[in-house]
């Protein structure tokens, strides 16, 4: 492996940083389509191949646990090879996962479909990577700020991604692709332009940078599963960010059906849908700054909230205040997943971050795609209303467990 000073060129690791997530930005703009495209329509995909609204759920679902499946692995693939050969990889399998849902619908092919939304989680896998990658060879000072903006960046593809509905229809209409299905052929050309980004920009590579220094090239990756049992305190930050997934999955996947379901067309779906993500992803460089200036904990907390004021809008107006509560849905996922991401990387060493990052987006994808699957029956069997009032439970757990960690702090 290269030292330390060879991949940051003569010793400078504040320009190497910016470099490093400048070739991140890039890359997640354009990943950041597929995963609007995938939330969007995934959705109304399944609907239309399955003939069944109760399937309407696997579409977040599959995705979701298409990232948790594919985490582990790219993250020891990252931990060998380096970030840039698993964020190209990750992303290729996106774009791989969209080419393959074209064809499940231009078969009617339901369990295919599965197949190629779970692969395009691997889009969502990259997402999640990329924003510890970010955090590498970051300042213990600056690290929620850099990480913030690297989720920040997905914002442009991910808000742009379900407004692609119309004009992917059109596309689609010309090259005789399925009903639903333009849009993914948008996907699976900005996830290859997202790998070649990463396989060629993504230098020096953060990982092997933070990894190997001169003075100990031999250093090994620590179990993240070791590492989450010594520390209590991580596990804490590790199930907020994925309870935080799975309150966010819930309500989000179930939107596009209840929206459609009373009357609203396609334009008004994509629109909705993307003022949600703006509102995970546009913020998120605030959060960050407010991360590294008030504390961690303040800003998860603050997160938390707003799921709670998010779910009561869905829970007591799920007509007239869709759109307010998905925002407010979105602003209180980043806030937490910023703050919380914030706090697992700040708790690890080089060694330890890149099998922990694996570990700690499994759960978050297991949790979310549990959720997303739990979200189908339980809005057929107490609707919109009562989903909103079930999805409060989750957020009242990590309101707790904070709650019990202070008080645990102050009585030792």
């Amino acid at each position: 492996m290269a030292p330390l000073g060879a991949e940051t060129e003569s010793g400078n690791p504040q320009q190497a940083q910016r470099r490093i997530v400048a070739a991140l930005v890039a890359g997640q703009v354009l990943g950041g389509i597929g995963m609007g495209a995938a939330l969007s329509i995934g959705s109304l995909l399944a609907v239309q191949v399955s003939g069944s609204t109760a399937w309407s759920g696997m579409a977040a679902t599959m995705n979701t646990l298409g990232a948790a499946l594919l985490a582990i692995p790219l993250a020891r693939i990252a931990a060998k090879k380096g970030r840039r050969v698993s964020l190209s990889l990750g992303t290729i399998l996106s774009g791989l996962g969209a080419g393959i849902a074209i064809t499940a619908a231009s078969l009617s092919a339901f369990p295919l479909l599965l197949v190629g939304l779970a692969l395009l989680g691997s889009g969502t896998a990259v997402n999640f990577q990329a924003r510890f990658a970010a955090t590498d060879m970051a300042a213990p000072s600056t690290r929620a700020r850099d990480l913030s903006i690297v989720v920040w960046s997905t914002t442009i593809g991910a808000v742009s991604g379900p407004n692609l509905f119309e004009p992917g229809e059109v596309f689609g209409r010309w090259l005789h692709l399925p009903p639903l299905t333009g849009a993914f052929a948008f996907t699976v050309a900005a996830q290859l332009a997202a790998a070649a980004v990463y396989a060629l920009a993504l230098r020096p590579d953060p990982l092997k940078a933070s990894l190997y220094a001169p003075k100990d090239s031999r250093r090994k990756n620590v179990s993240g599963f070791t590492v989450l049992r010594r520390r209590p305190a991580l596990r804490f930050a590790v199930a907020a960010v994925a309870l935080t997934q799975g309150t966010m999955v819930a309500l989000m996947s179930m939107t596009p059906v209840h929206l459609h379901e009373h009357g609203a067309g396609p334009s008004v779906v994509g629109f909705t849908l993307s003022l949600h993500i703006a509102g995970m992803f546009g913020l998120s460089p605030v959060f960050g700054w407010l991360a590294d200036r008030l504390g961690r904990l303040p800003i998860l907390l603050g997160g938390q909230g707003m799921l709670l004021a998010s779910l009561t809008f869905a829970w007591l107006a799920p007509q007239t205040m869709v759109t307010p509560s998905l925002i407010l849905l979105g602003l209180g996922w980043s806030a937490a997943v910023v703050a919380g991401s914030a706090m697992v990387a700040d708790a690890v060493t080089a060694e330890e971050r890149s099998g922990l990052q694996g570990v700690s987006d499994l759960i978050m994808n297991l949790v979310g795609a549990s959720c997303g699957a739990l979200a189908g029956p339980v809005l057929a069997a107490v609707g919109y209303s009562g989903l909103g009032t079930v999805a409060m439970s989750l957020v009242a757990v990590v309101l707790a467990w904070a709650l019990l960690n202070t008080l645990r702090k102050r009585g030792s």
